[in-house]
């Protein structure tokens, strides 16, 4: 039996329907307005009136949530994890190691591949460090800093199950040439992250992304425009965003907002263990945090990840930006899929992915569609 949502505001990727049907099973089958609509013998009509149908959100930039991290090195409770974020609209996921030793870092890519044969919400991984510079190092801890290597890096993405989609590394730190046309050649997006690059630097190198604008970078300065500048300035370069109100004020959302548009953007979390548990003390990469007012903090006063959800993130971009619904959705999903080419994902068309988000007209979400198995909530 096929499932079909009528009445529904469609905002699909590319397009917009306000009074409208999608038809799925695993795949979407069809969508349009709803006057085109034709009930068929084997579906099952769910009535949408007065809430948005989406595609699922896409979070490249996570390390873990609900008690687990990526860096435990548990396949079960990583997938486990991963299942626990479709409550806050996730539906394509890419875990995200951090700054440790190799043999940590190993560990946490062979168990990363094995959760990924698990769970098909898992699309890729995103290597956040150790090739970063420890003057932007936040918090990624310093002794396990080291020069971008090749040989490491081929190793690893053998490890991976040739799953690493995304490196976060910092160009100025030597010569990277060959670590980045391996990339390249591999399909691995380079993005430029925990650096203190110039804008000379970074044109010089093949960063095409920025990890988490404005944070763990050179900044902003009218002299030099440094990593941040390097992100809002060009066209081609994708730049990530943790909008959570604390890593970046409504202000500076609003600026890079103003100066990137919606195609330029994608929003994440950076979430990490102690999202979705209660606050108080937690754990990065064997660092104390400490939870307090919707903000993880190491000892010393740096932001250690967050504790955000995409929920969140997607609701605060509209209030803080007024953005509409259709930019939001690119900003969540669309842009994901098209910049790691996740051919199925990201967008509402037939032959794509049943991967959904159903959301009330307040934007809270009430239901996470995943390859076409309905999760409530609410």
């Amino acid at each position: 039996m096929t499932k079909v949502y009528i009445n529904a505001h469609i905002v699909s990727g590319e397009q917009e329907i306000k009074q409208g049907f999608i038809r799925f099973s695993d795949k979407v089958i069809a969508l349009g307005e709803m006057d085109t609509y034709e009930k068929q013998a084997e579906d099952e009509e769910i009535d949408a009136k007065g809430q948005y149908v989406i595609p699922g959100f896409i979070d490249v930039h996570s390390h873990g949530g609900y008690g687990s991290d990526n860096m435990d090195a548990d396949p079960e409770k990583i997938s486990e994890m991963t299942e626990k974020m479709l409550q806050e609209g996730i539906t394509s996921y890419f875990p995200t190691t951090m700054t440790q030793s190799d043999e940590n870092i190993e560990a946490s890519l062979k168990a990363i591949n094995e959760a990924a044969e698990m769970n098909p919400m898992i699309q890729g991984i995103h290597l956040e460090g150790p090739f970063i510079s420890k003057d932007h190092k936040g918090a990624q801890p310093e002794e396990y800093i080291r020069l971008a290597q090749l040989d490491i890096l081929k190793k690893w993405q053998e490890l991976s199950g040739h799953r690493i989609r995304l490196i976060t590394y910092a160009p100025e730190t030597g010569d990277v040439s060959d670590f980045e046309t391996y990339c390249q050649e591999n399909n691995i997006i380079l993005s430029a992250g925990h650096s203190g690059a110039k804008y000379a630097e970074l044109k010089a190198s093949k960063a095409s992304h920025v990890t988490h604008l404005f944070n763990g970078q050179r900044g902003l300065h009218h002299r030099e425009i440094g990593v941040s500048g390097f992100g809002l300035l060009e066209d081609d370069v994708t730049v990530e965003m943790i909008v959570d109100g604390f890593h970046i004020s409504e202000e500076m959302v609003k600026l890079a907002y103003k100066a990137k548009g919606a195609d330029g953007i994608e929003l994440i979390t950076d979430s990490m263990r102690a999202k979705g548990i209660p606050e108080g003390e937690s754990e990065l990469g064997g660092q104390k945090v400490i939870v307090k007012d919707k903000q993880a903090r190491l000892s010393n006063g740096s932001l250690a990840g967050s504790v955000l959800t995409f929920i969140d993130a997607f609701k605060n971009m509209m209030a803080f930006t007024g953005c509409s619904v259709k930019e939001a959705v690119k900003m969540s999903s669309y842009n994901q899929a098209k910049e790691f080419n996740l051919s199925s994902k990201g967008e509402l068309k037939p032959g794509f992915d049943a991967d959904m988000v159903v959301l009330d007209n307040n934007y809270n979400l009430k239901q996470t569609i995943l390859g076409g198995k309905i999760n409530a909530y609410n």
